[in-house]
Order: C-alpha cells, then sequence, then structure tokens
C-alpha cells in the first residue's frame, strides 16, 4: 500500500521485468567486453609490440651496446614481460669488470633502457712494450690490442704492482682535466732522494712527487705553473715543500729556483 493506494503483484511485475532486463544488458555488456579484452590480450601477446622492441644504453664508454645487449639476453625474441631486471643488471655487471652498476628500466609499450655506470680507466701499466689498462679500483685488465692505444689517462712505466692500487686510488683523486695533462709516470725507489715518481707532463715539464699524498700534490701543479716565467723549462717538487728548478743552459749555469705559494 503506498498513499492508502494498494499495489498489486499485476502492478509491480513490469517494474519488476524491466530491472530484470537492466541487469541481464549489464552483465552482457561486461560478458562481450571481457572477451573482446582476452581477444585483444592474445592478439598482443602474439604479435610484435609484446616483444623487446628497442634497447636504449646509456652512459657506457669502454663497453660497446652490442656487449651489453648481449650479455643481458635483449634480443627481440625476448618477450617484454619476461624481462627480468634484477637478473639481467647481476649478468651485465659480472660479464664487464668496467661495469659498477647498471639501471635497467622498462618504458611502454616495449622499450628497454640500460643506464650503466663504468669504472673509469685511471691509468695504463707499461710492461714491456705492452699496455694494461688499471682501473679506479686497482684492477689491472688485459692488455690492449695491437689496434687499440692508451688515450686520457697516463703511461705507468716500472710501476711496482703492489703500488698499483696505492697510485690508482690516488690518481682517481685528480680531476680529468690534469689527469689529461699528464703523459707518462716512472716508478723510481731511492733510499737517497725524498720522491719515487718522475712524471713527464705534456706541456714539457718534469715533476718529482710520491705516490704517497700523490693526489694533494700534483693538484698544486696548476697554481705553480701558472707563476713560472713563460719559455722557462724545468723540473717542479712537489713533496713538502714544492719549488720550481729551472733547467741549465749555456747562459745559465745556476739553477733557478722558485717557491710556490702555500
Amino acid at each position: 500500500m503506498k498513499n492508502g493506494k494498494v499495489i498489486t503483484i499485476e502492478d509491480r511485475i513490469p517494474k519488476l521485468k524491466e530491472e530484470r532486463k537492466r541487469r541481464a544488458n549489464r552483465r552482457l555488456i561486461i560478458y562481450i567486453s571481457l572477451f573482446f579484452l582476452l581477444i585483444l590480450l592474445v592478439v598482443y601477446l602474439q604479435s610484435p609490440l609484446s616483444k623487446v622492441g628497442k634497447v636504449n644504453v646509456e652512459g657506457n664508454y669502454y663497453v660497446p651496446n652490442a656487449e651489453i645487449i648481449k650479455s643481458g639476453g635483449l634480443t627481440k625474441d625476448v618477450s617484454f614481460w619476461n624481462v627480468k631486471t634484477e637478473q639481467i643488471e647481476n649478468k651485465i655487471m659480472k660479464d664487464h669488470v668496467h661495469v659498477s652498476s647498471v639501471d635497467l628500466r622498462k618504458r611502454l609499450p616495449n622499450t628497454i633502457i640500460v643506464e650503466v655506470k663504468e669504472l673509469s680507466r685511471v691509468a695504463y701499466l707499461n710492461e714491456k712494450g705492452n699496455f694494461y689498462p688499471i682501473l679506479e679500483n686497482g684492477q689491472v685488465l688485459d692488455k690492449l690490442s695491437s689496434e687499440e692505444t692508451p688515450i686520457n689517462a697516463p703511461i705507468l712505466v716500472n710501476l711496482n704492482k703492489a703500488k698499483v692500487e696505492e697510485m690508482a686510488a690516488e690518481l682517481k683523486k685528480v680531476p680529468q682535466s690534469l689527469i689529461q695533462r699528464i703523459s707518462e709516470i716512472q716508478f723510481t725507489p731511492s733510499d737517497t732522494v725524498s720522491y719515487d715518481l718522475i712524471i713527464y707532463m705534456n706541456d714539457g715539464f718534469e715533476v718529482r712527487t710520491s705516490v704517497r699524498n700523490f693526489a694533494n700534490n700534483i693538484n698544486k701543479y696548476p697554481a705553480i705553473v701558472q707563476q713560472i716565467e713563460e719559455g722557462k723549462n724545468g723540473v717542479i717538487h712537489l713533496n713538502v715543500s714544492s719549488y720550481f728548478e729551472e733547467h741549465k743552459n749555456e747562459e745559465n749555469e745556476e739553477e733557478t729556483t722558485f717557491e710556490s705559494e702555500g
């Protein structure tokens, strides 16, 4: 009864039928939508879009893109959704000693981004004409092939292998701009002098210093060179005290010294 009026079952039947029809239509729409979604999913999984389509390698210098992609097994036959991020990162680091870290990311629809961080080469060890790259952690790599040449890092000569790790740690502290000014470093241990390194610079100067506190000492080099009169050449001593010793010549038989500031 509603507002004093009796509603019979016959009056309610049309409304019940309409409600049931609406519910049935909603269920049908849901079923049809799910059906088409399943069809689209199957089509997608069978299409190239579900496979790795593109691999972008970033941050690498020493290890070629192709080798990183090969280590990760990132071929176009691999399912984009089956790419195991952590497993691939560990595999790339294991395969390449130059690589210190890997960050692998997925970008829809099917792109893989591999961001690599490498250990830099701080020097090359010269042994009997063969050059062995030295990483910043002190690790000595296999010798360069005949097609490769040492670049962007000094050559180390006569360096005691026990000193390699210590020297690498010191070179790591030196700015790259200064590293590139160093041509060769000779290890010359002696009981009679206060230095054990002779360094030949690309600008013609010679530096005498020690493995111990090498970075702190060599970082003084640019400031000292700026104070040396143009045209003069000689040896810059960088130890407890820093000074310049001019080479002797016919006009000047006396050595000229220059004390650095600080």
